[in-house]
């Protein structure tokens, strides 16, 4: 009862409810790496960002939950929401430039967004602004080399404006992260690095709230998102075929029964 009554677990079930259904609607994959970051995507638009941060999200291809999150706090409206992935849309797979201010950065091509995350926040510390910077990336991501170059330039630029979020669920394109290139374990990988490094429920917004907004002044900080991919959706939960295909009408329709 008390979750039924938590006002941010019901903001995040709405936002849930809408992504799943955008996905189905427009018979659009990829649902399952939507809904394991969703709900970091939603507390840093709904409790982080200020006008003058910046958030990258380098998994690209959860570019619907990006979406959400935007109309979740009125920045896109509900029927752009009707146009993804649609011939002339502003909202594709992969998030695009020049329509709208809270999309810095075109990503989809993977390994790319924190780079730029970097450039970005070194810019801010060598201009003494209070911007914070922001990047979403996915633990698969993680087996790009062009990753751990920018994680040793942020440590070495000592960047603490630099919050980096990974969104952990274990599975990628071809199967887990832990068989495919044994990245299973990341944070001890990450733990050599001159950096801040927390584990958090992935899904609990109470927690990644508490997570980012914890000082951490001495060094950049990586939170490690605890995620389900699929999360929500029973059927798909934590299976490889979310990465790829869209809901059937008997998941989506389970789906609504059981989220009553």
């Amino acid at each position: 009862m008390a979750n039924q009554l938590d006002p941010l677990i019901q903001r995040h079930r709405r936002a849930r409810d809408r992504l799943i259904r955008m996905h189905y609607e427009n018979s659009i994959g990829h649902i399952g790496g939507n809904l394991s970051c969703i709900d970091a995507l939603l507390v840093l638009h709904h409790d982080i960002l200020r006008k003058e941060d910046v958030l990258i999200l380098s998994k690209g291809h959860s570019a619907g939950a990006l979406y959400v999150s935007l109309w979740s706090v009125g920045r896109i409206k509900e029927d752009a929401l009707t146009t993804f992935h649609q011939n002339g849309t502003h909202l594709g797979a992969h998030p695009s430039t020049n329509w709208i201010n809270d999309i810095k950065f075109a990503t989809g091509s993977l390994g790319h967004g924190l780079p730029i995350a970097n450039g970005i926040a070194l810019a801010s510390k060598l201009s003494d602004s209070e911007q914070s910077i922001y990047c979403l990336t996915s633990d698969g991501e993680w087996q790009e080399g062009s990753m751990w170059e920018a994680l040793i330039f942020a440590s070495h630029h000592n960047l603490r404006n630099l919050t980096i979020l990974v969104d952990v669920n274990g599975l990628q394109a071809y199967g887990s992260t832990e068989k495919v290139a044994s990245m299973h374990d990341l944070k001890s990988k990450l733990d050599s690095f001159d950096v801040v490094i927390k584990s958090i429920d992935g899904h609990d917004p109470h927690k990644i709230i508490k997570a980012i907004k914890t000082k951490h002044k001495s060094a950049p900080l990586v939170i490690l998102l605890e995620t389900v991919k699929g999360n929500g959706i029973e059927s798909i939960e934590n299976k490889l075929s979310s990465h790829y295909l869209p809901l059937t009408k008997e998941q989506f329709k389970k789906y609504k029964l059981n989220s009553k």
